[in-house]
């Protein structure tokens, strides 16, 4: 296995070995995450491992996309959360997933710009503005999907140009890896404008956020979580993501922002 598959939360892993006593052999879960749950899984880690006593977890985060390739080659991971449900159905339908697919929180998607707002953005109008510098993330990172739909929504609405779509992608400056990748470009000011999930935009101090129309709003962005069929402690992986959606997984998801799917 190469180091990429698995980039382990030390602090996770400190906690969750505190947590069980020197006599108990503990049960390590590998979570793969989406990149947009990285801070709130970190709570959520910490929280699990003192309700479940012989657990430990290692998270590693990534796009949805890079993490279901991953496992579709075979890294040992034991649950994949991906912020979306095509890349968990992928894996459903290949045979990689161990029961069913499981909805464990929702989200939705803002425009964001730097603090200072170099470039005077006012509405997503202004993304199709010439010179205006977006960041965006690779085709296949979920999250682009969803800015699709909403530049060709908002290219329907009756205040923006019929070009606005091209307008728009004529601006893209740079293809992220995932979602973290894309905050922090405009968190350094290395590009006017993005599109990334509410909750990354609240967890932020150094970005604005721009309102989207209600009109152009996409459907709520459902996240999705499975059991890999080769994990090797299924039952642990399965009690973990009950843990997840009932009521103390769903108020640590809260607090990050996060929505109960619907």
């Amino acid at each position: 296995m190469t180091s990429r598959w698995v980039a382990p939360l030390a602090v996770v892993l400190l906690l969750a070995a505190c947590s069980s006593s020197p006599a108990t052999q503990p049960v390590e879960l590998t979570v793969y995450a989406a990149a947009s749950l990285r801070d709130a899984l970190e709570q959520v880690a910490t929280a699990y491992v003192t309700a479940a006593p012989g657990i430990s977890m290692v998270i590693a985060t990534d796009s949805s996309a890079a993490l279901r390739t991953q496992i579709e080659q075979g890294a040992p991971a034991d649950v994949l959360l991906s912020a979306d449900i095509a890349n968990p159905q992928r894996l459903f339908d290949d045979g990689l997933v161990e029961g069913g697919i499981t909805f464990f929180a929702g989200n939705t998607l803002v425009v964001i710009v730097p603090s200072d707002n170099p470039a005077a953005i006012r509405t997503p109008s202004d993304l199709a503005r010439q010179g205006v510098r977006i960041v965006a993330a690779g085709d296949e990172v979920p999250i682009t999907g969803y800015a699709t739909q909403v530049v060709n929504a908002l290219a329907e609405l009756p205040d923006y140009a019929a070009d606005f779509a091209d307008a728009y992608e004529a601006n893209v400056v740079s293809r992220e890896d995932n979602v973290q990748a894309v905050l922090a470009k405009i968190e350094l000011g290395e590009g006017d404008a993005a599109f990334v999930y509410q909750t990354d935009a609240l967890a932020s101090g150094s970005v604005r956020l721009v309102n989207i129309p209600d009109e152009a709003t996409p459907i709520q962005v459902l996240y999705a979580g499975v059991v890999i069929a080769t994990s090797a402690h299924p039952e642990a992986a399965r009690a973990f993501l009950h843990w997840l959606t009932g009521p103390d997984g769903r108020a640590i998801l809260a607090e990050f922002g996060f929505m109960p799917p619907s």
